[in-house]
């Protein structure tokens, strides 16, 4: 299991993660002209997950909220003025890990708003704007838990299926030739439960996701973060394949944000006023932005 990077390996891995975005081979597949449709009918429809908080899930009011939904919708107020609209309509459209990208391939949606971790194999499905967030998989355990990857042998681990945490968490035990029972669940709900209940020894997930759970009070008692993280994942929206113009438009709109600072008031919105990003995410906001 891989240590928790220090401040200027986490800058560094943020750079490269940046390059390989900006300069990787795009497909030649052209679908949709989603700027048209929006100069047209004037709604843009957004993609969300009602379970992936602090990122996308619904408030008590069964209302869309969270960083992604305010970035999305700061990012739909932005393109209405490039596309000379004085606002765009938001129709929100309920995605699952199983099915986020096939609704964005479909045409079901125009951006995907959650935690969504930008790979090589989904940019096969999917385009990705710049980044919009770096997180780790972290690991939730009870009082004398697993903290470390040789403790988790011949344990029941739980993680979301269909997820890069899966597939990391798998890739890490294979490496390290450790034996230990995966439990996917469907829910991040499920999984809590399952650790509370002593069904799992650990649950995987987004490193702040799991401190949500754990700051209100979404986690089992004394539920408690591990030291490690399992992962270092680049965040970003997810858009139709081959949409060159909308997608410029929106990574304009994400320049602009962070540029402006905006993306401040937008993180202390979602994670409260008191916390603060870290180092790594500090330099994405600050070398992201592209120049016109």
């Amino acid at each position: 299991m891989k240590l928790k990077y220090g401040a200027g390996w986490e800058a560094c891995l943020v750079g490269l993660a940046l390059l390989i975005a900006a300069n990787g081979v795009r497909a030649q597949e052209v679908s949709g002209d989603v700027l048209a449709r929006l100069r047209q009918d004037g709604t843009i429809l957004i993609a969300y997950r009602v379970d992936a908080p602090p990122f996308s899930y619904l408030d008590k009011a069964d209302t869309p909220v969270g960083f992604m939904i305010d970035l999305c919708r700061a990012v739909t107020d932005n393109i209405a003025q490039q596309i000379g609209r004085p606002a765009l309509k938001v129709t929100y459209v309920p995605v699952t890990a199983a099915d986020r990208f096939t609704a964005i391939a479909q045409g079901k949606a125009d951006l995907l708003c959650e935690s969504t971790t930008e790979t090589l194999s989904r940019r096969e499905m999917v385009d990705f704007s710049l980044p919009t967030f770096v997180d780790g998989a972290g690991i939730l355990i009870r009082p004398g838990g697993p903290q470390n990857l040789q403790q988790l042998a011949g344990k029941k681990l739980g993680v979301l299926g269909g997820t890069t945490t899966e597939a990391e968490l798998r890739g890490s035990l294979k490496q390290a030739g450790i034996t230990a029972d995966i439990v996917t669940v469907t829910t991040q709900a499920e999984g809590l439960a399952m650790l509370g209940s002593g069904k799992i020894a650990a649950y995987f997930a987004d490193h702040a996701a799991l401190a949500y759970f754990i700051a209100t009070g979404q986690a089992p008692a004394q539920a408690i973060l591990a030291q490690n993280f399992l992962s270092i994942e680049p965040f970003a929206l997810a858009l139709p394949l081959g949409d060159e113009k909308f997608r410029l438009a929106v990574d304009r709109a994400l320049s602009e944000i962070y540029r402006s600072g905006q993306i401040a008031r937008i993180f202390a919105e979602a994670f409260g006023s008191q916390a603060q990003p870290g180092p790594a995410l500090k330099a994405l906001y600050l070398i992201t932005p592209l120049p016109e």
